[in-house]
């Protein structure tokens, strides 16, 4: 599980890059900021493969879905339009 990352300067990270590594594999995301405003985010190796966009593509995502055997009705109602007063 991610956790709300800590956020490092950018001198302290450059300073303890060691200790900036080590938090992020243990502790979670490490956000790096630069003149006060968040610049990068260093995680862990095993947080990024969760990131990584999925083995799957769409229709195999869909065709296992457990609502996948719901039968819907996607007929069109064909009657004409209906007048709105305005």
């Amino acid at each position: 599980m991610i956790t709300k990352a800590k956020k490092w300067q950018l001198q302290e990270a450059k300073n303890r890059i060691s200790e900036l590594v080590r938090k992020a594999s243990e502790e979670g995301p490490q956000t790096v900021t630069r003149h006060r405003k968040d610049s990068v985010v260093v995680l862990s190796a095993e947080d990024y493969r969760k990131l990584e966009q999925p083995k799957t593509s769409l229709v195999e995502f869909f065709q296992k879905s457990p609502l996948s055997k719901i039968e819907i009705d996607l007929k069109r109602d064909k009657s004409p339009d209906r007048h709105v007063e305005q």
